[in-house]
This record gives C-alpha cells, structure tokens and sequence, in this order.
C-alpha cells in the first residue's frame, strides 16, 4: 500500500504540538507526561513500550520494532526536555504549539521535539506497513538532556543497557542544510568536541584599597583573561573535521573549493577565516572546529571595595577537539597566560567521534539526496554537547541525523534555544520521509 505522505505530515505535526503542549522545562524536567502520551500513542499501534523513571517525574520511554535479529539494532534516540523561555519575548506562546505562516511554534520545535515525533512516526509506520527487517529498531525518548543526560540516557546506559543496546545510534544535530559560497550543504554530524570545564585562580598579597601593589590578585587574574580573549589555542586537525571540509570544498567545486580546502593547512587557515568567508558566524564556527577553544564566563573576586583580596577567580569554558583531553587544554592554555596562576577542574567529557564511513552515514547521504538533490552531504562536528556522549561510553557510535529542509534566511542554530522557536511543516514532511526512508533502507539490510 503506498504511504499517504501529505496525511503522515499532518499526523506528525499534530504529535509535534501535542509534545510541546507537556511543559517539559528542565529544570525540573518532568518529562514522565510526555514519554506516557508516546507510551499511549505506541500501545494503541501495538506495540509494548516501558517507561522507566530515573527519579520521580523523569520519565524515558523504550519501545522496539521487531526485526529478524540477522543484525544488531538501530537506536533512534530523543529527548523530552527543554530549556527555560522568558516568555514576555516570545511572540507566540511557547507552550501552543501553533501553526502560524507555516511554521509550528514553540519550545522544543527544534531542541528537539520535532524529532521525537519524526522518530515516532517511524515507528508507526514499520508497524503499519509490516516491514520486515533484518534488524530491530529501538525508540528511545528520554529525560535530562539539557542538563547533561544523568536522568535520561545516562540512567539508561549505567542501568538499563541491554534494552537500548545498538550497533549505531541516531540523535539529534544532524542533517540540516547550511549555504556556503551559494551551494546548500547538509551537515550530519558524526562528532562533537569535550568540554573541559576549569576554575582559573590567581593569588596576590591582600592589602587596603588605598595602598596599590604590583602582587594584585585582580590584575594578574585580568591579565590572563585578556591575554586569552585575544590569542587563539593551537590549530588541530581532525579526521571529522578533514572530512567535512572536504565535503564542502568539492560541493563549491572550482577554485572557491580549491580555496575552502586550505583552511586545513594550520598556515592558511587563518588567512582564509580572515580574508575570505564573509559570514561572522561561519568563521567563528569553523574556527572553533579548528582549535580547542576557551571562553572566560565567569568572574570572582574580592567582597569590599576597600579590601585588596587575597585570591580571583574566573571560570573557563574549555571545548576540545577529538584526541584532545584535559592535560592538553591546560598546557595550551598556560602556554598563553604565563606561570602563577592555578587550575582546577570543573567538569570534564571527553569528545566523541564516530567513523562516517559507514553504511549508516552512507544511507543518510543517499536519503538526503534522494529528495534534495545535488546538495552536498558531509560529516560534521558540533562544538557543544550531545547525548552521544553516554553511549559513547556504551561504544555505541552515534549520528545527529534529524534531517530537516529550513528557508535559506533561517539559522537553527540562533533558533534552538532563542526566542520564538519554530519549525517549518514543510521541513518536518520532508525529514520524516527521509528518516524513514533511510531507517528502513538501512535496517533491510543484514
């Protein structure tokens, strides 16, 4: 029986409102509702999903598509969760899941509930058409992502691995289309950089206000951040990033791609971010692929005005690239702000990096096309954090594939976590299809 794809859109998007219709605001999170409306919508097609709370109110939903068991499951993971609104900006409410000009409005419409409802409309379609599969399919929509996945995928993993265990997995971050130079790329993302997290501390002499000193905690401590506010960490270059911008090179062609291929020689790089890409955002994305990065966010010191302290504090928000880790960052980083100060560490996660040359990322390339065609289609690494991170622990590789076509004029990235969040419908039909459309291409195959 052929799909009805005009009526999968419409069933799709009205589980899209009903999802961010459940306020799923971490904090606290709450997201047992939302994992019972997929609980019920699921049982009612038969299948027999488990919500399995980490702690009261946070809820994870499983379910499985059945397959011949010739090879390892495919996890399609998502989370219920999402960030704070302040709602006095927001044009829409963003809890009402309207439609207006096209777009269904709201918290969650990209971060990520969109893709909660992509994934489960796949699950009722392999349901609904029987498709016989040569793997199984697992449905997991969890908590706790936005705060870091304890609740979530990372209750799941530590005690429930053998339910969501997998040969790949595919999340959110993935599949969306850039324009560079003119030519729309999609981005699928197969790594993303750790964070290193870090207390940087001077220490001087105390002393009264009124009496300057060369030992100031403060201006040793202002020193280092300035210092690290104009210097760049060391280049390095990655297989994911190497991958990507040769993918974006060869989809520009010519000698722009010629050109865009040279920001992986560490001499021309610079040159090129500089002179050459007009998009401020795009160099400041391309140069944190490039480098390990550090953001000083924030500062502490002293408690009177009079009273010269003793000691200041900043905070550094550390990224790293794959092959990166703690010992690495800091000697790059003391490399810039000079002997004196200490480190101590906050919060540290290794990167995650996953192989694109798969038949999963394959599938996706060829998906993408099948309904875009001629665009590029390349590997990509995200500078934030994923749940990826969990089932990395797991060895369980994971994509950002939650494909979506967006208006040229529409930045995701300013989107997800800003005001007046959106997703157009006509996006969400086409990211459907091809996510479908690649789980069941790739899964028939042993």
């Amino acid at each position: 029986m052929t799909i009805q794809w005009d009526e999968v859109t419409a069933e799709t998007i009205r589980h899209l409102q009903a999802l961010i219709r459940i306020p799923t605001v971490n904090p606290p999170g709450n997201e047992t509702p939302a994992a019972e409306y997929l609980a019920e919508v699921l049982a009612a097609e038969g299948y027999d999903p488990v919500i399995l709370e980490s702690a009261p109110g946070r809820g994870n939903l499983i379910a499985r598509y059945k397959g011949r068991g010739e090879a390892p499951p495919l996890l399609l993971l998502s989370h219920l969760d999402v960030v704070p609104v302040e709602i006095e900006k927001w044009t829409r409410d963003p809890f009402g899941g309207e439609i207006v000009d096209g777009f269904v409005w709201g918290r969650g419409a990209l971060d990520m509930k969109y893709v909660a409802a992509m994934q489960l409309m796949t699950m009722l379609l392999l349901v609904r058409e029987r498709v016989p599969l040569a793997r199984d399919v697992i449905f997991a929509a969890t908590a706790d992502e936005e705060a870091g996945g304890v609740y979530g995928i990372g209750f799941l993993v530590d005690h429930h691995l053998e339910k969501i265990r997998a040969e790949y997995a595919m999340t959110e971050f993935g599949g969306f289309p850039i324009t560079i130079g003119g030519k729309r790329v999609y981005l699928c993302q197969v790594a993303e950089k750790g964070a290193c997290w870090v207390r940087m501390r001077a220490r001087g002499t105390p002393g009264h206000g009124s009496v300057p000193h060369e030992d100031n905690a403060v201006v040793k401590l202002a020193e280092a951040v300035a210092k690290l506010g104009r210097k760049s960490l060391p280049f390095h270059r990655t297989d994911a990033v190497a991958g990507m911008i040769g993918g974006m090179a060869d989809a520009l062609g010519g000698l722009r791609g010629l050109v865009f291929r040279g920001l992986l020689n560490p001499v021309l790089s610079p040159l090129i971010l500089r002179g050459l890409i007009r998009d401020p955002q795009q160099v400041h994305y391309l140069h944190a692929l490039l480098h390990n990065t550090v953001s000083p966010t924030i500062l502490q010191a002293g408690s009177k005005t009079n009273v010269i302290p003793s000691e200041a504090e900043a905070e550094l928000d550390g990224r790293i690239l794959p092959g990166q880790d703690l010992d690495s960052f800091l000697a790059e980083v003391r490399a810039i702000v000079g002997k004196g100060l200490e480190f101590e560490p906050i919060r540290v996660a290794p990167a995650v990096e996953a192989d694109y040359r798969t038949p999963l990322f394959a599938a996706m390339v060829e998906g993408i096309r099948r309904h875009d065609p001629g665009v590029g289609v390349v590997p990509a690494i995200v500078t934030g954090g994923t749940d990826a991170k969990h089932l990395a622990r797991a060895g369980i590789p994971c994509y950002g594939f939650s494909p979506v076509r967006l208006p040229p004029d529409m930045n995701l990235m300013q989107m997800v976590h800003g005001h007046d969040e959106r997703v157009p419908v006509d996006g969400v039909a086409f990211g459907t299809r091809v996510l479908y459309e690649v789980v069941t291409d790739f899964c028939s195959r042993r």
